[in-house]
């Protein structure tokens, strides 16, 4: 999540993807995100076990900034909002 590209970014798991962008977008998502106004869905990756996408979120939130802002860059260099392609 973020606000706008080279913004503020938020990782994070959850089982609903498309409910928590929208608690994100109603300003009802984590207090980080509202702080912030984070409402952008720029990056996201499916796991099949929860314990893989928690795996995963702790090793991504370790990286340096420049490496979480190149992977956005590879899948969307664009930064655009990817709420609608998931909904």
């Amino acid at each position: 999540m973020t606000n706008k590209r080279g913004g503020v970014l938020y990782i994070g798991v959850t089982a609903d993807l498309p409910a928590r962008i929208m608690q994100h977008k109603q300003s009802k998502g984590s207090a980080f995100c509202r702080r912030y106004g984070l409402d952008r869905l720029v990056c996201a990756e499916p796991h099949a076990e929860t314990a893989a996408a928690i795996a995963r979120e702790k090793a991504m939130k370790a990286w340096k900034r420049a490496w979480k802002i190149e992977q956005i860059e590879k899948s969307n260099p664009e930064w655009g909002d990817l709420f609608e392609q998931i909904n």
